[in-house]
């Protein structure tokens, strides 16, 4: 049963690559079509698919969909307005474009502490396409670094859901795991983001462009360098501010207050408000042609919130019809190092249902019970190792799998030769990081 279950969780993530590949489908019928066959042939009962399917759904817009909406009308504000040119020419001038890559990496490395991988490719996209557009180098040389630096440390570094998840579980301690996560992340990030892209950005040239957002490189009237950092650097502000608002010696409701304002989605709101006054009223825009801008800019969301959701529904069904229990007892047989072991678990749970948090949370649930009477374990190594286990291999069953290749406008193959072998990169040289740090502590 178990060897049949894996064979069908193979063909339908074959269905989805061929749909969107060979037949020409929307990726949104793919997801959907192979949802379908893998509830049936698992045997998932009938009156549960739909149900399954619409959690799954619902579980990933329900966080990501005003988030899509707010960051695409701020993205748009921005490239519009010729604000994400000004900070693209200030980027250039600072660095060179010889760094630039550099600078991405440590832009998403920055920005991605605080927020969720998927609101910071949101905030960071009209940058990296202003850049890019401006400096007229392949777009993959500017993006990769930049959900590099955002994807390592949502999969290692607390305050991330995930790592926290693990800490609690494994009982580790917090402080250690940030010190340790750092140390690793950091060279990760490195060979994954900038060394990467140098050599993949010679052999992948993309045949698309990106849709969602649309840059005039040549604009002349644009706002001054202040305002444009200021409108893109707003929602990270906001969002520390929920971050450290906990830490504050201020009365309970200031820290609420802080805490609801730093809250991803009123983040983007108050900052799309900001960009609406700074990038349209001051720059000469009346209310018509600000409602103009706002719809050409969320009618592509539909088509991306269609993939990404159809994407969510598809992880439900995976886990629903028990491919990761499945691979986590296989992989409980194996005599492995805990730190070994629990990379692995991770690792197949995430290649199974596509979810980082899902994966890390599941394996460190099975290695948790079999630690428990084993001494001489670095707890928060482990944390690390688990985590980098749930970095591999993304592919079709991953939300950001889709993100990537829509905001880059990337194809499915493109996808898979930068975003997928990036997140294994990242994957094994934490993990890797983490064998090493542990023969010294």
């Amino acid at each position: 049963m178990d060897t049949y279950l894996l064979l069908i969780t193979l063909t339908s993530i074959i269905i989805v690559i061929l749909g969107v590949t060979w037949l020409n489908w929307h990726a949104f019928i793919s997801l959907l079509f192979a949802s379908l066959f893998l509830a049936v042939m698992s045997g998932l009962s009938l009156d549960k698919i739909v149900g399954a399917y619409e959690k799954g759904v619902g579980g990933v817009l329900g966080h990501l969909i005003g988030i899509l909406a707010l960051g695409t009308i701020l993205g748009k504000m921005m490239a519009d307005s010729g604000a994400g040119i000004k900070v693209a020419r200030y980027f250039i001038n600072k660095f060179g474009e010889a760094y630039l890559p550099w600078a991405m990496l440590l832009s998403g490395f920055i920005i991605g502490l605080p927020v969720f991988f998927e609101v910071g490719i949101i905030i960071l996209l009209p940058l990296v396409i202003s850049i890019q557009k401006t400096s007229k180098q392949n777009i993959l040389l500017i993006a990769l670094p930049v959900v590099a630096g955002l994807s390592i440390v949502h999969g290692l570094v607390p305050p991330h859901p995930g790592a926290l998840a693990a800490i609690s579980i494994y009982k580790a301690n917090l402080g250690k795991v940030l010190l340790y996560s750092l140390i690793i992340a950091i060279p990760a990030a490195i060979i994954a983001g900038p060394l990467f892209a140098k050599y993949i950005h010679k052999r992948v040239k993309p045949e698309g462009e990106p849709e969602l957002i649309q840059v005039d490189a040549e604009k002349e009237q644009l706002p001054s360098t202040g305002t444009s950092f200021f409108v893109i650097l707003l929602p990270v502000i906001l969002l520390v501010f929920s971050t450290i608002a906990p830490y504050l010696p201020v009365p309970s409701g200031v820290t609420k207050a802080f805490e609801f304002i730093g809250s991803p989605l009123m983040a983007l709101l108050i900052s799309v408000f900001a960009a609406y006054y700074f990038l349209g009223y001051r720059q000469g825009r009346d209310r018509k042609a600000i409602k103009k801008l706002t719809e050409e800019c969320l009618l592509p969301v539909g088509s991306i919130a269609l993939i990404i959701g159809a994407g969510g529904g598809f992880k439900e069904i995976l886990i629903e019809s028990g491919v990761g229990d499945t691979i986590a007892n296989m992989a409980q047989n194996f005599s492995l190092s805990p730190l070994v072991l629990a990379f692995i678990i991770a690792g197949l749970i995430r290649i199974a249902t596509g979810s980082a948090t899902v994966a890390l949370t599941t394996a460190a649930g099975i290695v948790a019970p079999i630690i428990k009477h084993m001494s001489g374990v670095n707890l928060e190594l482990l944390v690390i190792t688990t985590g980098a286990g749930s970095l591999m291999f993304s592919h079709v069953n991953d939300a950001g799998f889709w993100m990537v290749k829509e905001y880059l406008g990337l194809s499915v193959k493109e996808t898979f030769k930068t975003w997928t072998v990036l997140e294994t990169l990242l994957s094994f040289i934490a993990f890797g990081g983490a064998l090493i740090v542990n023969i010294f502590v």
